[in-house]
Order: structure tokens, then sequence, then C-alpha cells
């Protein structure tokens, strides 16, 4: 059972506009509770029970909201990037220590919830051997990743100016998904990572996928929900208030 989360929640949430104002995205409430929060208590519930959390915009806000956080059994560790943001990928290297260990590390952006089944994707991860496993669902974006029959990466596209990042060479034929902002990734992946500093984990992941398996895993679970965006988060408040009533 995965047991680790790494939780990205340095970003500056620009999408958000003034809800960002005052705040670090990852304290945008959703029907009255932190994004974030509601990450970590769906995790917890999934057997979680160690997270890190990166920090940047308003890191003050999110170290003394984090230190009030009091669950039994759960450890919240926090890597503070106030000083430098350091992208997707550059967090996951200021955050090696946390990887090292013997079972895969969750990655789990803070303004994504979904239904994904964490014990699927740990089994498909461990049967192929992946040194990453990438979420990816089919539905529409600006940007999606390409893989092979068997769902090797291969590279990634920009749908709207049709550019395109290629591991090897260009591809005939190809699958594309959109990414869903969560992944498996195996004890030696930040150690194995090519790049240092400030650096998207996607151009990372590219670079890797020569040589190391980097899988995506099919997300067919009822639903996925991006919270980037004020009109984003309104429906996923509708969603979730019917799912509770229901319960």
């Amino acid at each position: 059972m995965i047991r680790k989360a790494f939780i990205p929640a340095a970003g500056m949430g620009t999408r958000l506009g003034k809800a960002t104002g005052d705040r670090p995205k990852a304290l945008v409430k959703v029907n009255g509770v932190p994004m974030l929060e509601l990450v970590i208590e769906r995790l917890k519930g999934k057997g979680i029970n160690h997270f890190m959390v990166n920090v940047h915009h308003f890191s003050r806000q999110l170290i003394d909201f984090l230190s009030r956080i009091k669950y039994s059994g759960v450890q919240i560790e926090i890597s503070d990037e106030t000083n430098e943001l350091l992208d997707t990928g550059g967090a996951i290297k200021k955050a090696i220590r946390f990887f090292e260990g013997n079972e895969p590390v969750l990655v789990h952006n803070a303004d994504i919830i979904s239904e994904v089944d964490l014990s699927k994707l740990e089994m498909f991860h461990k049967e192929n051997w992946a040194l990453a496993t990438l979420c990816v669902r089919k539905r529409k974006s600006g940007r999606v990743l390409l893989f092979d029959e068997e769902m090797n990466l291969t590279g990634w596209k920009n749908t709207v100016d049709e550019s395109y990042k290629w591991v090897s060479d260009p591809a005939d034929s190809y699958l594309d998904f959109a990414y869903s902002g969560i992944y498996l990734a195996d004890r030696r992946f930040a150690r194995l990572l090519p790049m240092t500093g400030k650096f998207s984990i996607i151009d990372a992941l590219l670079k890797m996928a020569g040589t190391h398996r980097i899988l995506g895993y099919l997300d067919r679970s009822q639903y996925w929900f991006d919270l980037g965006t004020e009109e984003k988060i309104k429906i996923a408040e509708s969603y979730l208030r019917d799912q509770m009533s229901f319960d």
C-alpha cells in the first residue's frame, strides 16, 4: 500500500485571479475547506500517513496552516521554496530525501481531486517495473502526453499550436492523453532526475523515458477535477455537494 505522498503546493495560482491575491492557491476553499486539506483528507482515507508539501507563494500562511493540522499517526513535512520557486521538477529534486525508502511515493497536485484507484495504480506500476507511472485521462486539454501501444511515454504535444517534443524520433502513430496531475514515483526517481535547479517535470520525464520505463496509467474513474480556476472550483463544489447528499 502507498504510504507516502508529495503534494506540490508552491504554485502562484495566477489562473484564480483575486482569490490568490492574499493567500496561496492551496488554501483557496472548496465548499468551505482549503483544497490542500481536502486532498490530505482524501489521501489519508486511502492509507497514506506521511506527507511532504512544498511551499512558496504566501509560504508562511501554508506553514502555519500545516502546523495546525493534527492527525493521529500522520506526519506532515514541509519543503520550503520561499526564496526560489523550483517548478514541478526542481521541487522533486529538492525533496530527494523524502523519496528514499523501500516503496514508491505518490505525487499529487494540491489542486486536483479525483477518484483514481491507488491500489490499481500501484499494482500497474510494480508489475511493469516502472520508474514513474503517470495518471492520464481521455479529456480535452491544450497539452497532452503521447504514448505507444504499451503506454510507454514517447512525446508531448501542444494541441493549440501543434508543436511537439519527442523522447527520440517522431512517431507516426501514438495514443494521446491528458496528464491528471498525479503520478507514482519509484524510490530511485528523485536521484535519477537528469536536471538540476528550476525545471519542469515533464521535460525531465521526456529525457528519462529514453532509458527508463515512464508509463501512462489510464484512469477511468468516475470523476476528476482541476481546481485551477474559479469556474472549475464551482463545478467541483456542485458535484461534491451532490455526492455528499447521497452518502
